[in-house]
């Protein structure tokens, strides 16, 4: 894949894209959206991943990714979201409705648990 990383001008991590990248296998523009965090369930931290996720539809639907990266207009997009640590059952209910939206506009989501369980089941 090819990494292009985001800076943002917002100091809030809401506004931040963290990763911009091209997956040459797909085709595929890639968002990146890192969660290292332990998932607790609190109407805080599902309330900022959804906060995150708007922003970076947005960043999509506003034409901000064609403008700033034109090589990578037009292409399909998936936002992947990154997490330390498996989302538990709150988390897990908000992704599915986000999926479910995401889908309407034609993004794909994927989430991926890189922790040392899955690292280790992985690499077998």
């Amino acid at each position: 894949m090819d990494i292009k990383p985001q800076t943002s001008k917002i100091k809030d991590r809401t506004g931040v894209i963290d990763v911009i990248a091209h997956d040459p296998k797909t085709g595929e523009v890639v968002l990146v959206m890192n969660e290292p965090v332990e998932w607790d369930g609190s109407d805080e931290q599902l309330l900022a991943l959804q906060e995150r996720f708007n922003a970076y539809v947005s960043f999509l639907l506003d034409g901000e990714l064609a403008a700033d990266h034109p090589g990578l207009a037009g292409k399909a997009v998936r936002i992947e979201l990154r997490c330390a640590h498996v989302p538990d059952t709150r988390a897990i209910e908000l992704l599915g409705l986000i999926h479910d939206q995401l889908a309407f506009q034609e993004i794909k989501l994927e989430v991926v648990v890189r922790n040392e369980e899955s690292m280790t089941k992985s690499e077998r």
